[in-house]
C-alpha cells in the first residue's frame, strides 16, 4: 500500500517522494489512489480559485487556476493528449500510429486539443466544479487500467500498469464519486452525477478506440483520458 501511494503521488503530481517497489502490485494499488490524488488536487485549485475569484474577473482567475493544476501535474496529462490526439489523427493503425504517439514533436492535431482543453477548463471552472472535476478526472485511471484492457507495447508505463486494476475496484471508484458529486451544482442534485457519468462514459470509449487504433492502453492514453474526463465533467457541470 506504501509503495502505491508513494508511486501514485510522484506519477501525478510534483511531489518529490522517494520511490519503494514498483511492480504490478504496487502499480495496482497506484492506479486506484488515483482519484484521492484527484480529490487533494481538486482541493488545492478551488482554494487558488476561490481567492482569485475574488480580485480577478472569472477568466482570469480560471486560467491562472488551471495554470497551477498543470504547474502541479506537470503538464503530463496535456502531453498525453496532445500524442493521442495526433496518433490518433494520423490515421494510423498498430505500430505505425504508436511511432506518431512516440514522436518528442507535437502536431498540429496535439497543439488544437491542448489550447482548446486549457480554453475550456478555464472558462467551466469554479470553486465548486473544481473538486469534482480533478477527482472525476483521476477516475479515469482505474477504468483505464481496468483489467481485460491489454497494453500497446511491451514496455513503458502503459504495460506496467494496464489490466492491473480489477474491474470490480475501478467500478466501485465510479460509482463513488458519481454519487459524491451530487452537492457540485447546488440545487440540482442530478447535474454532477449526469457530468461524472458522461466524462466517464467518454472515457470507456476512448480507451476503446485506443485498443482498436493502438492495439492496447499506453501512458499516453491514460493522460488524454484524464484531459477528457476533466474536461466533460467541467463543461457538464457548468451547463444551465
Amino acid at each position: 500500500m506504501i509503495d502505491g501511494l508513494r508511486l501514485a503521488v510522484t506519477t501525478l503530481t510534483v511531489v518529490p517522494l522517494r520511490v519503494g517497489r514498483i511492480d504490478p502490485r504496487s502499480a495496482a494499488v497506484a492506479m486506484a489512489m488515483a482519484p484521492l490524488i484527484g480529490l487533494l488536487l481538486g482541493l488545492v485549485l478551488a482554494a487558488v480559485a476561490a481567492v482569485l475569484g475574488a480580485v480577478a474577473p472569472p477568466l482570469v482567475a480560471g486560467a491562472v487556476t488551471v495554470s497551477v493544476g498543470v504547474l502541479l501535474t506537470r503538464g503530463l496529462h496535456l502531453d498525453g493528449l496532445a500524442d493521442t490526439v495526433d496518433a490518433l489523427g494520423s490515421y494510423r493503425r498498430g505500430d505505425a500510429a504508436l511511432e506518431v504517439m512516440k514522436k518528442p514533436d507535437i502536431g498540429p492535431f496535439g497543439v488544437a486539443a491542448i489550447v482548446l482543453t486549457l480554453l475550456i477548463q478555464a472558462a467551466a471552472i469554479t470553486p465548486w466544479t473544481a473538486v469534482a472535476a480533478w477527482t472525476a478526472g483521476r477516475v479515469a485511471v482505474p477504468i483505464a487500467c481496468r483489467r481485460g484492457v491489454p497494453a500497446a507495447r511491451p514496455d513503458g508505463l502503459g504495460a506496467l500498469v494496464a489490466g492491473t486494476v480489477p474491474v470490480p475496484v475501478a467500478a466501485g471508484l465510479a460509482a463513488a464519486v458519481v454519487a459524491g458529486t451530487v452537492w457540485a451544482v447546488p440545487g440540482r442534485p442530478w447535474q454532477g452525477p449526469a457530468a461524472v457519468a458522461a466524462a466517464l462514459l467518454a472515457v470507456v470509449l476512448l480507451v476503446r478506440h485506443a485498443v482498436r487504433r493502438f492495439g492496447g492502453l499506453t501512458g499516453d492514453v491514460i493522460g488524454a483520458a484524464v484531459e477528457l474526463a476533466t474536461t466533460v465533467t467541467l463543461v457538464g457541470l457548468a451547463l444551465d
